[in-house]
């Protein structure tokens, strides 16, 4: 498993790991509406799956900003941010924030992403800080666990990543 700091504490994941060239795997979190969304909704098109400890923190909302404002400019892309924030505290989030290329989604009832994907901080029920960048034919392309939480992810080479895909 990845190795994963929170403000230096060790934090134990929990779920897969996932590495380059795996099939994303597909999982089940709730929209702003509470209705359930899944990987296969965005089948057919590139997905960013920007994930975050809680989109109300310094970082979070800066890490979410940064691929709103990449995410105009690809095409057939989807930025989805994902955290396990109650979709009500994100829906009041995106209203404040007018955000428009970033779809928010929460992990919060099943933890169905987080542990398809190896990113639950079982110490704190968070979900670790990472990108993943799925191709439209659902192959993960890009991967980054963020070493330690408090730290921004690289912006850079996940854009590069979707660019490609």
């Amino acid at each position: 498993m990845a190795n994963v700091t929170f403000k230096g504490e060790k934090m134990t994941l929990l779920g897969t790991e996932q590495k380059v060239g795996n099939q994303a795997p597909d999982f089940t979190v709730l929209n702003n509406d509470l209705e359930p969304v899944s990987l296969h909704d965005y089948d057919g098109k590139v997905r960013i799956l920007s994930v975050v400890p809680s989109i109300d923190t310094s970082v979070c909302s800066a890490q979410t900003r940064r691929f709103n404002e990449e995410a105009g400019d690809l095409a057939n892309t989807v930025v989805l941010t994902i955290s396990v924030d109650l979709p009500f505290a994100q829906k009041n989030w995106c209203a404040a924030s007018g955000l428009d290329h970033v779809i928010t989604l929460s992990d919060h009832k099943d933890l169905s992403f987080g542990k398809a994907y190896g990113v639950v901080m079982e110490e704190l029920r968070l979900l670790a800080r990472s990108v993943f960048v799925v191709n439209a034919a659902g192959e993960i392309v890009y991967v980054e666990y963020v070493s330690e939480g408090t730290n921004h992810p690289d912006y850079e080479k996940a854009i590069e990543a979707a660019k490609q895909a």
